[in-house]
């Protein structure tokens, strides 16, 4: 299978670190945040992988190149209009042809071994789409995922704070069929002005497809504020974490 990292994102919460590096290369415990993602997917047998750049693209395709350093096929496509997740998930429906794939955002780091144990469950019971799920207090500020069973019916983005009766939020690794490209093509424009990959996860749940989640373990992180990237640098940094 087929790996697509999200990277063309400005990474505005994360300014002033973000303005001259890209969100992705932002070092974590000596090494680039993305670096951490191609070695859990190498480590699931992934070696092809397609980078979705934007912002500062040349210094991530300078830093990754070709993969080959990290035992990888890396090709890349630019976002030259950082207009959302969707349109960002569309550039890359020729790269993986007619078949499943990985997607990860490139700001979001899991315990390596959830790559391996999602790619297992996809093919034990191939569905449309298959979310990984990481479980919170109060999903707020991601997307509440609510289930019958293990198949997802409803996903309500950033609820109001105590809102939910979901323990569950979109992980940001999922593996995802070429079905997501016509829901893709087919989405508006959100309230935020993009195009919104979840919108179209939705558009798929909404069609009656099969919509699975699959719950992560051990470790999960969104690397989007300054709080956050200094918490996460310093556990890996001291060694209390390891992926």
């Amino acid at each position: 299978m087929k790996a697509v990292l999200l990277a063309a994102g400005r990474g505005k919460r994360l300014r002033p670190l973000t303005d001259a590096m890209p969100k992705p290369l932002l070092p974590l415990g000596g090494k680039p945040l993305a670096e951490y993602i191609l070695l859990g997917l190498q480590q699931a047998g992934i070696t092809q992988a397609l980078m979705i750049t934007g912002w500062l693209a040349e210094k991530m395709e300078q830093h990754f190149g070709d993969g080959a350093q990290w035992g990888f096929q890396i090709s890349y496509k630019r976002q030259h209009e950082q207009t959302g997740s969707g349109s960002a998930t569309l550039l890359a429906e020729e790269f993986v042809g007619s078949e499943p794939f990985l997607l990860t955002f490139a700001d979001i780091l899991v315990s390596h071994h959830n790559y391996g144990a999602i790619l297992q469950r996809f093919a034990e019971q191939p569905c449309d789409a298959l979310l990984g799920l990481n479980e919170t207090d109060d999903p707020w500020a991601g997307a509440a995922v609510y289930r019958d069973g293990h198949r997802i019916t409803a996903i309500v983005e950033k609820p109001p704070p105590g809102t939910s009766s979901s323990k569950w939020n979109n992980a940001g690794v999922m593996i995802l069929t070429p079905q997501i490209f016509p829901a893709l093509r087919a989405l508006p424009k959100s309230e935020r002005g993009e195009y919104e990959l979840p919108q179209a996860v939705i558009a798929l749940i909404d069609q009656a497809r099969l919509v699975l989640g699959f719950e992560l373990s051990g470790f999960w992180s969104d690397v989007g504020t300054v709080e956050e990237y200094n918490r996460v640098n310093g556990l890996l940094t001291s060694g209390a974490l390891t992926l």
